[in-house]
This record gives structure tokens, sequence and C-alpha cells, in this order.
């Protein structure tokens, strides 16, 4: 309530009181919703691409050191039961990228998208709602480097779905030294210009996120960090470009390669750390860590089972390490079980961002898991895998109902987290309410693609 001077003396001594008590309460919300903003975290999110769940010294690794993941895990929360939205690139990406599981979008249907015409035509598009998209509108200033794999064409590329800057490549994989698609096609852009840069793709993408660290911040930022280690193919720094095809870069590689890669990596995070203490944004900044998927054929899974592309443990659980000084104690470690899925539920509470209503969020807010002591609350997930071959699985609680192929399988994580007893038999109640509540959660989401020439496999 604002009043003239000539309205001042015609005005009563009670109503002038009243309205300087509101222009008070007015100040006081501007002041609060000033101080909110301010307070907002910076968010960066780092994911590596096929890393084992036992890949990480901090995971027990015994023959990669990954030390600076381990100071970052030290300094935080560090999840033992974290999973993939799916156990390949593509739909995976497409969840934690919408918050919602892969299959309800088209994009997530490819497992993964391929080089090839047909998938051309396929991506994230922006009718969807997506989490860099949904920052943006909140007040952040938003950025990839790296991966993105969620579509080749402008219509589906990262800028077009809500990053204000893209510094990366498009496809599944490129050549660490020459920065080729198996083609031989460059594929490292900035925006939608390619680009050269000399050097090992790693340190590219970490020199890329360093200056963008160190850049002017007039408003919070959202850093999406994708590397492309420690996908095929398997090349350490210095090493030379691989021949042209996808089959070649999948037949190279060495345990000792792979370890590089890993290790690299991880020096990669140092250095992003580093830079975020000397610009002063560590105390303020939410650093998360974790991988796509599981791991691939020089992966340690840490006696889990199986590996990318199935919905076995191994292809499914993750690292994944929560750190944000100012708001999480350090040296934690939760069994809570999560999915990518709540990153974003989470990202998007922290900056103060609504999710479409007609796109409702899969996932949950975790943040109070990160920064409390409170016990493991029982969750229900739900994957599957059609078109490289035909899976189906979901976690309620501690148990895991599967469809792997041709067989049906009950486990109970909690005392058999390697799945090597199937209790099918002994619950058969248990099975039938989990295949009943998979069976409803299928008739919410889009038909899978089936694999050429097969059927699909009862569930």
């Amino acid at each position: 309530m604002f009043f003239s001077e000539s309205d001042r003396h015609r005005l009563p001594a009670s109503l002038l009181v009243a309205g300087q008590f509101g222009l008070l309460a007015i100040l006081l919300v501007l002041t609060c919703v000033n101080a909110n903003a301010q307070e907002r975290p910076n968010i960066i999110f780092i994911v590596a691409d096929d890393l084992g769940y036992g890949d990480l010294s901090c995971y027990g690794s015994k023959t990669i050191a990954t030390p600076n993941l381990d100071k970052l895990a030290a300094g935080g929360i560090r999840f033992t039961q974290a999973y993939a939205a799916a156990p390949v690139c593509t739909p995976s990406r497409t969840g934690f990228m919408t918050g919602r599981y892969p299959a309800r979008t088209a994009v997530g249907l490819r497992e993964p998208l391929d080089w090839t015409a047909a998938d051309s035509a396929v991506g994230l598009s922006p009718q969807t709602p997506s989490l860099p998209a949904l920052l943006r509108q909140a007040g952040y200033h938003t950025c990839l480097i790296g991966k993105w794999h969620l579509g080749f064409t402008p219509a589906f590329s990262p800028r077009e779905n809500g990053f204000d800057h893209f510094f990366g490549y498009h496809g599944g994989g490129v050549d660490y030294a020459s920065h080729t698609d198996p083609q031989g096609r460059p594929d490292l852009y900035e925006n939608e210009t390619t680009v050269t840069r000399e050097g090992y793709l790693t340190d590219i993408l970490a020199a890329e996120a360093l200056l963008f660290i160190r850049g002017k911040h007039d408003r919070p930022f959202f850093l999406s960090l994708q590397f492309n280690a420690p996908h095929w193919p398997w090349q350490g720094r210095g090493d030379a470009a691989y021949p042209r095809g996808d089959q070649a870069w999948k037949e190279g590689g060495s345990s000792e390669v792979y370890a590089k890669m890993v290790s690299q990596m991880d020096e990669a995070v140092g250095r992003v750390m580093e830079a975020l203490a000397q610009s002063g944004l560590a105390q303020n900044t939410l650093v998360v860590f974790t991988s796509d998927n599981g791991g691939e054929r020089f992966s340690d899974m840490g006696g889990l089972r199986d590996k990318k592309m199935t919905l076995w443990e191994g292809g499914i659980r993750v690292p994944a390490i929560f750190c944000w000084p100012s708001r999480i104690s350090g040296g934690k470690v939760s069994t809570q079980p999560i999915i990518h899925l709540d990153f974003t539920a989470t990202f998007l509470a922290l900056a103060g961002a609504k999710p479409d209503p007609a796109f409702p969020l899969d996932g949950l807010n975790i943040m109070h898991l990160a920064t409390q002591d409170a016990g493991p609350v029982a969750r229900t997930f739900y994957w599957r895998v059609s078109q490289r071959r035909q899976q189906y699985a979901m976690r309620q609680g501690d148990w895991k109902y599967l469809v792997a192929e041709n067989d049906v399988y009950l486990f109970n994580l909690a005392t058999d987290p390697f799945e090597n007893k199937d209790l099918k038999a002994q619950y058969p109640a248990r099975l039938a309410d989990l295949q009943k509540a998979y069976a409803s959660w299928e008739q919410e989401v889009l038909e899978p693609l089936p694999p050429a020439g097969k059927k699909a496999v009862p569930k």
C-alpha cells in the first residue's frame, strides 16, 4: 500500500500504520524470495559410461585406484543400492533427462539409438519437458558437456531440449583420439557446429567443464558432465585412433587399458572439484556422480550377476555419490534403494522448479535421505528391455521379479544380492503379486519394440 505526501495528511493514522506494515511485509517477502534464490545450489551431474558397480576403489575395486572419486564419497554420501533407469545408454539417459520411466517416451524404447537412418528420425523432443528445460525456466544456466545420445538431428539436439550450451557428441560413443563415430564421421560439436580439438577426449571434456565452472555466474547453474569413459573403444591417453567400424572398437582393449581409462576419468573429476574450490563455489554446489548403466567387457561388477544390456543386478545397479559440503555431512553410506529418476526429482526440487503436471515424475526427491540418518524406505522400480533381448524386471522392497529370456525368477536381494537362489517355488503367492503389479505398470507405458523375428515372451 503506497501513499503520496498529500494523501498522507488526509488518511487516518491507523490506516497509515497499516500501510507501513503492509509495505514492511512486502519487503520481507521479497527479501526471503531473494535469499531463497541465492541459496539454490549449483548442480553438477557427472555420469560415467558403462562403469561397473565395483570399478571404483570406494566400491571395492582392488585393481583400479580412484582417489578423487573416493574423496568425493568420503565428503558426502555413497549409495550402495542405486539403480539405472535402464541397462543401456539411450533409455537410461531418457530416464534421468525426463524423470520418467524410459518406456513412457518414444526415444526411450530404443536400446540404444544406433547410427542408422531409421534411428535418426527419433529423439528426445522439446514437446517432452526435460530436466534442463525445467531448470532453465527456473532461472538456471544449463550446460551439457559430453555425451547426448538422445537424437542425431537438430530437432532433437541438446539446445532444443533446454541446454544453453552444448559441447560434446551426439552418438553412443566416439574414438577418444580422432573424435569420430564408427563410420569415421566427425562427432564433436560446440552447440550446432562441428569442432576440432587435439587430445584425449576425457581431458578435452574436463577442460571444457573447467572453462564453464571458472566463468562468470550471475545465477545458479546446472552442469551435466557426461563422460565417454570407460565406454568402448577402449583407449587410454596417447593411444592411437581405432579403424572404422564399431565391431573393431568392441574387440580391442584390455583390462590394463580399461583401468587407465577409469583412472584418467577419476583425474578429470579431481580437476573439476579443484576448479570448484578455487572458484569459491564448492560449499553451495551439489555434485552427483553415477554411471548410466552397468559395466561392459572389462568391468568389475562387484560380484553382481551379468552386465550391461541385461536386467540382472550387474546390468542396472550402479555407483551413486552425492556431495554437497554445506548440506551433507561426510562419510555416509546408505543402503536405501534409489533410481536415476530420483536425481531428476531432487534437482528440480532444489532448484524450485516445477514438473509439468501433464508429465508427472516417476522419481522422488531423495535429498532428505542424503542429509538425514533415515532408515531405508521400501521402493518399487520397473525395467524392461525388448529390442536386443527380452527381459522384464521389478523390484519391490527387497523382492525382485525377473523374466530373462525364457525363465522366470524371484529373488530376495536382502539375503541374496548376487541372485543365486531362485525362490519362486517357495513363494508362489509373492511371485503372483509381483507379476500382477508389473502387468498393471505395463498398461501405463508404451508398447515395446520387439526384436526382429521374435515374439514377446509372456511375463
